[in-house]
C-alpha cells in the first residue's frame, strides 16, 4: 500500500485575502457611525478630498471625506476642533489602513447648524411669528393641497401617494423647486409667493423628503420663514 501525504496545516491567505475579508467584516458590522474627537493632521490636496485624524486622550483612527461629501459642508474645519463625523468604518485593502470614510461632519456638541437654528427660532419667537392665536387654523378637510417641494422627488410620490388612498377628490398643486444646495432657499421662497398669489390652495405642504439637518437647511434660513408668515394669517 502506497503511504499518501496530506498536508495537515490551516489554509494560508494571501495578504490581499486577508485585507479583503477584513474589509468585509468591518464594513458589514459597521453600516454607519458617528465618531466624536479632536481632529488631526487635517489635509486638503489639489484632489479636492479630505484626510484627517480624529483622537482622543488614548487613540486616534485615520479617515477621509472625499470632494463630493465635503463640498455640502458649510464651515471648514481646522486642526485641534473638536468634530462629530457619520460616516462608514472600512479598511484601505492597498494599504491595510482601519479607516473611517466621512460622510458628514460637523462641531461637537450642539453642533453650528443646530446652534443657529435655535437661535433664529428665539428671535423670530419674540417678533411673535410663532405664536399660536396668530396662526391661521389648518382645515379638517382641505378643499385644496398646495405642495412647495421638488417635482421629481420622494416628498411628492408620498403626497400624491397617500392623497390617493385617504382623500382621492381632493386637487393638489404643484409649485416645483429645488430642495438642496445654494439656490434652494431662493426658490423656495419664490414657490411660496406664486402660491400664496394664486389663492387656490387652503393648506401649503412646504418640504421634501429625509435628509441630515445640512441637507434640510435650506428650510430653515430666515428667508423662508418670513416669506411663509402670510400663510400662517387669516386673509
Amino acid at each position: 500500500m502506497n503511504d499518501v501525504f496530506q498536508d495537515t496545516r490551516p489554509r494560508t491567505l494571501s495578504v490581499s485575502e486577508l485585507n479583503h475579508q477584513a474589509r468585509h467584516l468591518l464594513e458589514s458590522s459597521f453600516m454607519q457611525v458617528w465618531v466624536e474627537g479632536e481632529l488631526s493632521g487635517f489635509s486638503r490636496p489639489s484632489s479636492g478630498h479630505w484626510y484627517f485624524s480624529l483622537k482622543d486622550q488614548k487613540c486616534q483612527i485615520r479617515c477621509a471625506m472625499f470632494r463630493g461629501m465635503n463640498q455640502r459642508i458649510r464651515s471648514i474645519p481646522k486642526e485641534g476642533d473638536k468634530v462629530r463625523i457619520r460616516g462608514k468604518v472600512t479598511l484601505y485593502e492597498n494599504r491595510g489602513d482601519f479607516q473611517i470614510i466621512a460622510e458628514h461632519i460637523e462641531p461637537a456638541g450642539l453642533g453650528a447648524l443646530q446652534q443657529a437654528f435655535e437661535e433664529l427660532k428665539r428671535k423670530l419667537q419674540a417678533e411673535g411669528l410663532f405664536e399660536a392665536g396668530r396662526k391661521k387654523p389648518i382645515p379638517t378637510l382641505p378643499t385644496h393641497i398646495g405642495v412647495v417641494t421638488s417635482p421629481t422627488g420622494a416628498a411628492i410620490h408620498d403626497i400624491l401617494t397617500v392623497l390617493a388612498r385617504r382623500c382621492p377628490g381632493i386637487p393638489v398643486t404643484l409649485y416645483p423647486t429645488t430642495v438642496q444646495g445654494q439656490p434652494a432657499t431662493a426658490e423656495i421662497v419664490r414657490a411660496i409667493g406664486l402660491a400664496q398669489a394664486h389663492g387656490v390652495a387652503d393648506v401649503l405642504i412646504v418640504g421634501r423628503g429625509g435628509g441630515s439637518l445640512e441637507d434640510l437647511w435650506c428650510f430653515n434660513e430666515e428667508a423662508v420663514a418670513r416669506a411663509s408668515r402670510p400663510a400662517l394669517f387669516p386673509r
